[in-house]
């Protein structure tokens, strides 16, 4: 298990913590074919979503901040978040996608990760 040595401060507890949450939710989370894993990265700016087949190693749908669709709209980062959890569930029903497994990336599911499962919830994905 990880361990933060001596020193380090509040930033390094908090990776230590995220980096144990990950591991904790990854060692039960996998994605199939017909149940494809959805991924979301958050960074302090943008965040990430992707529906990817574990089996195979593919992406099979992605959406994003950074995506020329959402990039130019006003609004605060969970309202983009939101945004692109729908996106991403436009992308996945276009690619035959209905069920996924929700993969919140060590990310605890509140602000932006739940804004973003919401959306693609109301958008038509399962999990």
């Amino acid at each position: 298990m990880l361990k933060r040595r001596n020193g380090g401060g509040v930033a390094a507890k908090r990776a230590v913590g995220k980096a144990r949450r990950h591991f904790r939710v990854r060692k039960n989370v996998r994605g199939t074919a017909e149940r494809p894993r959805l991924v979301v990265t958050r960074s302090t700016r943008h965040i990430t979503a992707q529906i990817i087949d574990d089996l195979k190693g593919h992406t099979l749908a992605s959406a994003s901040t950074l995506d020329a669709s959402i990039r130019g709209t006003e609004g605060d980062k969970s309202a983009l978040a939101g945004k692109v959890g729908a996106l991403v569930a436009e992308r996945a029903k276009t690619a035959g996608i209905s069920k996924v497994v929700f993969d919140r990336g060590g990310n605890k599911y509140a602000g932006r990760i739940a804004a973003l499962a919401d959306a693609a919830r109301e958008a038509g994905l399962e999990f």
